[in-house]
């Protein structure tokens, strides 16, 4: 039995039968699990169940509102919590590094950590595009803004934590991977559009120079979503800049499948643009 940790976790799922079982066994460091289900029509609460997790069941609508409830509403045993998706699995030595960060946390709220992403068996050591997320934290302290891929607002000072965890966002296959993802760009592009009604602001130079690494990637983005040519800028940063390219094929592959998305943004950005004006398409 691993080291018993005073840590919460919550699993986000929708149809995790496959992942979740291997999820679940590698958060054996926490005694309350919590799998917070929108509502999945395959094994998936039958899987968290049998293996010990609390099930908590609510239709998603977008992911900060979803996120955001869960920190008001799950009954967590411990004020720390552990996020998770089912396609990642927790390594011993984030378990450690967990550990260590807990044992003298300071006036820490929250700390990032870092993430390991995988395509055809291949760690993508240089191709992924944010190896850092903010994961543990104090639930009293954190809410999410953005329709998709919210960003953590963390009422307090953040910390890093050794060691990583595993993430395999092709173990379905590249159909789901390109069905999800165009569900996204969807989202996104509805982000877009709300943003430029509404002149969210954004400031180019904490884009580039913000300590905060989710508040520089939020300018960042507003940033990205002003350039032109966003598709082809998207797999220079990728496959060049980043050296993508020394990750092989793997690097080849996810380079050109991020922007294939992005341009699926850009198209679905400018559709909707048009529907609003009664532009007939």
């Amino acid at each position: 039995m691993p080291e018993r940790l005073p840590v919460s976790v919550l699993v986000y799922t929708k149809n995790e039968e496959f992942d979740l079982p291997g999820c679940l066994e590698s958060l054996q460091f926490s005694d309350d699990v919590h799998v917070f289900d929108s509502c999945s029509n395959d094994r998936t609460v039958e899987v968290a169940e049998s293996m010990g997790a609390r099930v908590t069941l609510r239709p998603f609508d977008t992911e900060s509102v979803h996120r955001n409830w869960a920190m008001e509403n799950i009954p967590f045993k411990y004020p720390w919590l552990y996020h998770s998706d089912a396609d990642e699995r927790v390594t011993p030595s984030l378990v450690a590094g967990m550990a260590k960060a807990l044992a003298d946390p300071g006036d820490k709220a929250a700390f990032r950590i870092h993430r390991r992403d995988y395509l055809m068996g291949q760690w993508l050591r240089r191709t992924a595009q944010s190896p850092i997320n903010i994961r543990l934290f104090l639930h009293e302290k954190m809410r999410y803004e953005r329709i998709i891929n919210p960003v953590p607002r963390v009422d307090g000072p953040v910390g890093d934590c050794e060691g990583h965890f595993d993430h395999f966002p092709f173990s379905k296959g590249m159909s789901f991977w390109i069905e999800r993802h165009n569900r996204y760009s969807t989202l996104e592009a509805r982000q877009i559009v709300e943003n430029r009604r509404n002149n969210v602001p954004f400031s180019v130079i904490k884009a580039f120079t913000c300590k905060d690494f989710h508040e520089r990637r939020f300018h960042q983005k507003e940033l990205f979503y002003r350039l032109p040519a966003r598709p082809l800028v998207k797999f220079m940063l990728l496959y060049g800049l980043k050296g993508g390219f020394l990750d092989g094929r793997a690097g080849m592959t996810y380079s050109v499948l991020q922007s294939i998305y992005e341009y699926m943004i850009v198209a679905k950005v400018r559709e909707m643009e048009l529907q609003a004006k009664g532009v007939k398409l």
